[in-house]
């Protein structure tokens, strides 16, 4: 009897919000009807957000991706001979063939997509716990110099070295140590934890675990937004099925080292994405940032010292382990090592995920991946690294992204999402919406942040309204930005200026303000 032919649905977020699970059943009931044996597979996305759900058939070829399909294609898709790998209008060819993935480095998400996200084997066999059985080969030392070597910097925004953060609590001497890992997503236009939480769990997990053997902690947390239905349940069951089988516990790997992990939901409170008021949260108290110092990494979770990274610096640390500091280093440019999620948003023709190394533009994203704008209009700005991040013209989109480059022009990469906008876009409304933003998720404990985004606000409508006091407000609005920039506590104050200064700096004409060069001390 031959064996049944396999089929890749997809169950992530994105692809069930367009029917996947409707397509799926379809698939199993054309199946059983035609006497066909199918094995589905429901896997993760493979990141081509525009052509979900795309179902790929496993040929003796390779896979060979369709979409987007519907519950009515289905029929169609079988009396074509697509379980061979038939033509049909819907069929994208081969799919690693597929231009969008092939001309990626997928080195974080190599197996999202790919692998069956809950299959223990299916994480083996591509590659998985290797990094995690060559961490436990070494000395604790030894696994904090390999991610120093690799260049390895926080995927959350802020880019600090993450190897240096963990030599930090592996030499902070205490009873009790812990592995945070942030996972409340809040950017506009990013999903990457997401979709790498949904499509492959086990990969955090061996992370957050080398993690714990390098520092000494015993005890990790995952904080998941509770937006996320999809990815904690995801996380859940693998995590259950992990300890289950030895690789978390009191024993991992037969190690006799402990490490263990648990999922804590957030309310979806902005500021829980600051690492501190994250730790507040986790305690169980109001999201406040905390003054620094102390830092987290010797005072953290419970006042004990705390490794707290992003969903996407935790999951790239198997891959260093397994392949070596230099092969990691190698791919980026300058200072900025490896690759980078990017998550292409807005008014674009193919929004998706494409992971790549540092040092490509926003020009190649936009127009090589992104197709250019959904609208067939000009594309005007493009908001780089959250609702704090600037906007940038055209003139600035073949900088490098590199986090040097981008320091030097006052913007940021941030978590690598991106948001188009075309030229029917008004800017001085996008200034006063992220002004806006900093105002309504402020936590209120800074008075630059809590005061100065309200009176920025404020200044932003009396410019907008026009009239002959418009330039002494502009010079008051520069003023309130460069007190928010200096003096907040967190980056929520003291980052809402950049998105505010560029669209002022950039784009004067939308704030009914003659064209003219931006004060030399101004960001962006």
């Amino acid at each position: 009897m031959n064996a049944p032919i396999r089929i890749y649905v997809p169950r992530d977020a994105a692809a069930l919000a367009v029917d996947a699970d409707a397509v799926a059943r379809a698939i199993e009931v054309a199946a059983e009807q035609r006497g066909l044996a199918v094995q589905l597979v429901r896997n993760g996305s493979r990141g081509l957000l525009w052509l979900e759900p795309m179902v790929e058939i496993a040929t003796p070829a390779g896979r060979v991706a369709y979409g987007p399909v519907q519950p009515e294609d289905v029929a169609g898709l079988f009396e074509a001979g697509w379980l061979q790998g038939g033509a049909h209008p819907l069929r994208l060819g081969p799919t690693e063939d597929i231009p969008y993935l092939k001309h990626q480095e997928r080195l974080t998400f190599a197996r999202v997509g790919v692998t069956d996200p809950l299959s223990l084997q299916d994480y083996a066999a591509h590659g998985g716990l290797e990094g995690l059985k060559r961490a436990l080969s070494l000395a604790p030392e030894a696994i904090v110099q390999e991610l120093i070597d690799s260049g390895l910097r926080g995927r959350g925004g802020a880019a600090f070295p993450t190897g240096i953060k963990w030599k930090t609590v592996a030499g902070t001497p205490a009873d009790q140590k812990y592995i945070v890992c942030n996972a409340d997503e809040g950017d506009s236009g990013t999903y990457a934890d997401r979709l790498l939480m949904e499509g492959d769990p086990y990969v955090l997990i061996e992370g957050m675990t080398i993690a714990g053997l390098a520092v000494g902690a015993t005890q990790g947390y995952i904080y998941v937004r509770s937006e996320y239905p999809h990815a904690i349940a995801a996380l859940e069951a693998a995590i259950a099925r992990a300890r289950e089988v030895g690789w978390l516990g009191a024993d991992v790997h037969g190690s006799g080292r402990r490490f263990d992990l648990e999922v804590r939901k957030g309310a979806g409170a902005y500021i829980c994405g600051e690492e501190t008021s994250l730790l507040e949260s986790l305690e169980g108290k109001r999201g406040v940032v905390r003054a620094k110092p102390p830092l987290p990494a010797i005072s953290g979770l419970f006042g004990k010292p705390t490794v707290i990274n992003n969903v996407i610096s935790l999951a790239t640390v198997p891959i260093i382990l397994a392949k070596g500091a230099a092969y990691y280093r190698d791919y980026g440019v300058g200072r900025s090592h490896g690759t980078l999620p990017f998550q292409l948003a807005g008014n674009l023709k193919h929004g998706g995920l494409v992971e790549k190394a540092f040092g490509l533009t926003l020009r190649d994203l936009l127009y090589g991946f992104g197709g250019g704008s959904a609208s067939g209009r000009p594309l005007r700005a493009v908001q780089v690294g959250g609702p704090l991040g600037a906007y940038l013209p055209e003139s600035q989109w073949d900088v490098p992204l590199d986090y040097e480059a981008y320091a030097r022009i006052s913007a940021m990469i941030g978590h690598g999402g991106l948001v188009a906008f075309d030229d029917t876009v008004d800017m001085a409304r996008m200034a006063r919406y992220a002004m806006e933003f900093c105002a309504v998720e402020s936590c209120g404990k800074c008075t630059p942040c809590r005061i100065g985004s309200t009176r920025g606000v404020e200044t932003l409508d009396k410019i907008m309204a026009g009239g002959p006091a418009r330039e002494q407000q502009v010079h008051l609005l520069r003023d309130l930005c460069d007190t928010m920039l200096g003096g907040s506590l967190c980056a929520l104050g003291g980052m809402a200026p950049y998105p505010v200064l560029s669209a002022l700096n950039h784009f004067p004409q939308d704030f009914g303000l003659a064209d003219s060069p931006a004060p030399a001390a101004s960001a962006a």
